[in-house]
C-alpha cells in the first residue's frame, strides 16, 4: 500500500488545473481532496477516482478495476475505480474526469445530510464558547435540574 513521493507529485501536477486539491496520507495510501471533498485515493502508485451512477460507466466500459482495500476480502469494495492510463497521462482529460469525481463526492456528502467539513464546526463553536466563559465553560457552576 505504499505511495511514492514521485507518483504523488506527478498526480498532483496533472490535477493542478482542478484547483483546491490537497492530499493527506492515510492507512499507507493517500487521500485526495478538492476543497473538503474526498474525491480520489492513491494506493500502490495507482490513482482511483470516486464514482457514482453518473460516471461509473466511464470506468466499467473501459474495464477498470474497483478499489478493494483488503486483498483477502475481495467482496469488499469502495466507490473508487482505477483511472485509465491514457486519462492519467492527459492532464486536461484527468481534470475533466476528476471534476465528475468531485461531483460524485459532493452528491454523496449531500445524501449523508452533511457537508464534509461541517463536522468540525460544532466543536469549534463549543471551544469558542468555553473560551468566552459561556455555557459549559471553565468556572461555570453546574447544578442538577430541579425536579
Amino acid at each position: 500500500m505504499a505511495v511514492s513521493s514521485d507518483y504523488l507529485d506527478y498526480v498532483q501536477d496533472q490535477l493542478s488545473g482542478l484547483g483546491g486539491v490537497s492530499s493527506r496520507r492515510m492507512f499507507g495510501g493517500v487521500g485526495l481532496y478538492c476543497d473538503e471533498f474526498f474525491f480520489a485515493l492513491i494506493d500502490d502508485d495507482t490513482l482511483y477516482l470516486r464514482v457514482n451512477d453518473a460516471n461509473r460507466a466511464d470506468f466499467t466500459t473501459r474495464g477498470m478495476g474497483q478499489f478493494r482495500p483488503y486483498a483477502d476480502r475481495p467482496e469488499l469494495s469502495m466507490s473508487y475505480y482505477e483511472t485509465p492510463a491514457d486519462v492519467l497521462e492527459d492532464a486536461a482529460a484527468l481534470v475533466a474526469w476528476a471534476r465528475r469525481s468531485v461531483a460524485a463526492a459532493m452528491a454523496a456528502a449531500k445524501l449523508a445530510g452533511k457537508p464534509a467539513a461541517k463536522a468540525a464546526k460544532p466543536a469549534a463553536k463549543q471551544a469558542a464558547k468555553k473560551a468566552a466563559g459561556g455555557a459549559g465553560g471553565a468556572g461555570t457552576p453546574r447544578s442538577r435540574p430541579q425536579r
